[in-house]
């Protein structure tokens, strides 16, 4: 199965179905999405802000990450799931929309991003947890981490207006023209029925 098959089956799942034809079901999903999107990002911030020097510089920072750091990950669950159930909707638009593609390659980074950040200033972090600022290599990292989060809520936001009502390519194109219901459609057909055919 090549992957725009795959991306096919997704859309064609019986959860794919049921979403789409719910007037409630995907409105309620997309806004658990922002709101645990807004979570992960505002918990993250405080703690990036910390490292940086600009706020809560009184509080240790490991009891700061700790205390936030389980709100980022249960908010980033949902996310998560949210964001899954809205993507098998309309998988093969979305997939090749490019917003979408670098909204993913910017969480790759970010979760890349945060190892550097453990790999480096975090191993350390008993020295400087009473400090003002996290070290350089903890700066740089904290810094880097709010430009990438920023980057994925604009790439969000602009996933939103350009597949508002996208189809993918395959799915089959309605017949009805508009204009028909305009041009008293209903009597142009009967006049072209078949002599003896009902009205």
């Amino acid at each position: 199965m090549d992957f725009s098959a795959f991306l096919k089956s997704l859309e064609d799942s019986g959860l794919a179905s049921g979403l789409r034809g719910s007037l409630y079901y995907f409105p309620f999903i997309e806004s658990a999405h922002v709101m645990a999107l807004a979570l992960v990002f505002g918990s993250i911030l405080v703690v990036d802000l910390r490292a940086l020097g600009i706020a809560s510089t009184h509080r240790a920072f490991t009891r700061l990450s700790t205390e936030l750091l389980k709100i980022t990950w249960g908010a980033f669950a949902v996310s998560a799931l949210t964001g899954a159930l809205m993507f098998v909707t309309n998988a093969r638009v979305y997939a090749h929309n490019t917003a979408f593609q670098v909204k993913m390659v910017l969480l790759a980074l970010a979760g890349l991003n945060m190892a550097l950040f453990h790999l480096t200033a975090g191993r350390s972090v008993a020295r400087w947890d009473l400090s003002p600022t996290a070290p350089k290599a903890g700066r740089i990292t904290a810094a880097a981490s709010l430009i990438l989060w920023l980057g994925i809520i604009l790439a969000g936001r602009v996933i939103g207006f350009t597949t508002t009502g996208a189809q993918a390519k395959e799915a089959p194109v309605s017949t009805v023209n508009f204009d028909d219901f305009l041009n008293n459609a209903p009597s142009s057909a009967a006049s072209s029925a078949p002599p003896g055919a009902p009205p």
